[in-house]
């Protein structure tokens, strides 16, 4: 099979290697339809995060093409969506909604054989606890790009909204306009937000989408700046919660700056030298909450919402290239020419009913 291979710092090929096999008897091996590149992925191929050699890619969806004996739950044929990290859905920290911290559970695409998503086929450990379902056999390109959205970068941007507590008639800032900033505007307006203030590029098409999902301000300065101008737009008291979707230190002071007294900051960029001084959320009794998003634990609402209308995620998705040219969007990320690429792998085709 054809598998996305990182090489290290700047270099990403497509190489030849086995297709995986079932290892336990609680996986599944799924043939890829759709992939994408995450922002994270990025991290490692700018050298910023190490990563060993190998397969790569944490996002996709597909039809189940084989699974283990002690799969229940699935069978061949299936068409179905996975979060960014495997988990058996039965212990105590999954039943409590927080998948992504497993105890038997781990993260696809760390350079592993098989553990990448953006390939042509891909090994799902603990399949009936990580993979759902998806109902019916037709659906647009939109909507396929809707659901692949889910895997991660949707579910992320609902963990940002969640876990700054945003309610009804908030005013809320969003810390960063790629993919997963934009994802946390749809969301925190899915959850009831009056006012949504973005803090980010100057990228227009970003500015565009951004407002399109319910953004009403976009800040573009940096820094304390940003700080100032954000609590010129609130009377001088800052945001009633904040989420957090860059990681980086600037990002990350901002956000403790600009949330009001009593809000709480939701963190869902991977830090990268981002330190939290505890003596300014506490002196403001500012709390903190936020970390891999549990996308498994979303997805099932998430669906639904796809499914009806009610959000079209897709519209963070701005270049598609075929796996053979994944190095196209990768590179087109780190240069800020798309939001976010999406990998066409292969054809829906025939699926369960």
């Amino acid at each position: 099979m054809k598998q996305a291979i990182f090489n290290g710092k700047g270099t990403i090929t497509v190489e030849e290697r086995p297709k995986p096999t079932i290892k336990e008897p609680t996986d599944a091996v799924l043939r890829v339809v759709l992939a994408c590149v995450c922002g994270s992925d990025l991290w490692f191929y700018r050298g910023v995060s190490d990563l060993p050699h190998g397969s790569i890619g944490h996002e996709f969806i597909g039809v189940v093409d084989e699974i283990g004996d002690a799969v229940a739950d699935l069978s061949v044929g299936d068409f179905v969506i996975s979060p960014f990290t495997w988990s058996d859905g039965t212990c105590e920290i999954c039943t409590a909604g927080f998948h992504s911290a497993c105890i038997h559970g781990g993260v696809f695409g760390q350079g592993g054989e098989d553990d990448g998503g953006q390939a042509e086929f891909v090994r799902v450990p603990q399949a009936d606890g990580t993979l759902v379902r998806i109902p019916g056999t037709d659906f647009d390109d939109e909507t396929l790009a809707s659901l692949l959205a889910l895997t991660d970068v949707m579910a992320t941007g609902h963990h940002a909204a969640v876990s700054a507590e945003v309610t009804s008639g908030d005013t809320v800032a969003v810390v960063g306009d790629g993919a997963v900033g934009l994802c946390a505007v749809l969301s925190a307006k899915r959850l009831g937000a009056e006012r949504i203030i973005v803090l980010g590029s100057t990228t227009e098409s970003r500015h565009a989408l951004a407002r399109e999902w319910g953004a009403t301000d976009i800040i573009t300065a940096r820094g304390e700046e940003a700080v100032q101008q954000l609590k010129g737009l609130t009377d001088g008291y800052g945001a009633d919660a904040v989420m957090e979707c860059v990681g980086g230190k600037d990002a990350t002071d901002t956000a403790f700056a600009i949330a009001k007294p009593g809000a709480v900051v939701g963190r869902v960029g991977i830090p990268h030298d981002a330190t939290v001084d505890a003596t300014v959320p506490f002196f403001r009794n500012v709390g903190t909450r936020g970390g891999p998003a549990p996308a498994r634990s979303y997805q099932p609402q998430l669906v639904e919402a796809v499914l009806r209308g009610e959000i079209d995620p897709s519209r963070v998705f701005d270049l598609t290239v075929a796996l053979d040219d994944i190095a196209e969007g990768y590179a087109a990320m780190d240069e800020r020419r798309a939001i976010k690429a999406l990998v066409k792998v292969s054809d829906l085709g025939e699926v369960s009913a």
